[in-house]
């Protein structure tokens, strides 16, 4: 299959604005090339000898697993770092980690709580920085949600995403995919829970250009009708505990994915959760666990979407 770049314009990878959709689009069409070539046993060493810096300030099951079984498999070293193994948690600035971090390691990934955070270890990193998650971007993830509509779909030109509840961080980089990649996304939302209106401004003049449409509203009902893709999320994800029972009264029951919102888009809608699921809060396990579900491919395509990304970076 032809590739449509080799690497990516930008040095760090923080958010799905830092590509372009012609760059999406190499990132995927290499992620299903790895991925084939794993089923069939063959090795690819593309970045053999490199060493990735993984720093987790959140705890992790799938980025951590992926990232690092990841750069494995293509020949490199990982190196996991807690909050607790670094001078951060005794003072020293993020500049300073990122400088030094710069002159053992090849590529950082960060999964920090502070978008912040990443972007100033971005700017003092010489070396490439992936936004491992944020509070703001979680831009891996779309990735694999990217490849998975891919798969199922076999186009992206025409489809209706509706994505319902939280409008977080997962959220503002879905955003930001349809409306580069030329998918249609309604977003049903309490009112005060909408994405990042910056992220907004960006996607709706990408969504004028890919001649797609960006909408929000409060009917989850409404949002999901005639859907091609349904995805939702935790509404109290890492850092929210403490507004648990304020969001559950919220989103709860409205805003749950069950089998009577699901019957309202189209026949062949698929579903999809970044997971961890809570089961019986944003969506029942009826739904999960059916046919309609595709969060097992979402889960395993983070592998394939990292490694690709990774490839693709520039690299000392």
């Amino acid at each position: 299959m032809k590739i449509l770049k080799t690497s990516l314009n930008k040095k760090d990878f923080l958010s799905l604005n830092d590509i372009c959709k012609e760059e999406i689009l190499s990132i995927l069409e290499l992620s299903k090339n790895l991925k084939r070539d794993l089923k069939n046993g063959k090795s690819s060493q593309l970045l053999k000898g490199k060493t990735l810096a993984m720093i987790f300030q959140k705890p992790s099951t799938r980025t951590r697993l992926s990232f690092e079984t990841g750069i494995l498999q293509l020949g490199g070293t990982a190196i996991y770092l807690s909050s607790n193994d670094l001078q951060l948690a005794r003072g020293e600035s993020i500049e300073d980690t990122a400088r030094t971090l710069s002159l053992y390691v090849d590529l950082i990934m960060a999964r920090v709580y502070a978008h912040s955070d990443i972007e100033k270890l971005a700017s003092y990193s010489s070396v490439p920085v992936i936004n491992g998650l944020s509070d703001t971007f979680h831009p891996c993830q779309i990735l694999a949600d990217l490849l998975t509509i891919q798969e199922q779909k076999n186009t992206f030109n025409g489809l209706k995403v509706a994505w319902i509840g939280d409008g977080n961080n997962v959220c503002n980089d879905l955003v930001l995919g349809c409306s580069k990649i030329g998918m249609n996304l309604s977003i049903a939302c309490p009112p005060g829970f909408e994405p990042n209106d910056d992220v907004l401004d960006i996607a709706r003049k990408e969504a004028y250009r890919s001649s797609t449409e960006i909408s929000i509203t409060d009917d989850p009902l409404n949002a999901v009708r005639d859907a091609d893709v349904l995805a939702t999320d935790t509404f109290i994800s890492i850092g929210k505990d403490g507004e648990r029972q304020r969001r559950e009264e919220i989103f709860l029951p409205r805003y749950q994915v069950n089998s009577d919102l699901l019957s309202l888009a189209k026949q062949d809608c698929i579903f999809m959760h970044c997971l961890p699921a809570s089961r019986g809060r944003e969506v029942t396990s009826e739904v999960i666990d059916g046919k309609a579900s595709v969060v097992w491919d979402q889960a395993e395509n983070r592998l394939h979407v990292q490694k690709a990304l990774m490839s693709m970076l520039p690299l000392k």
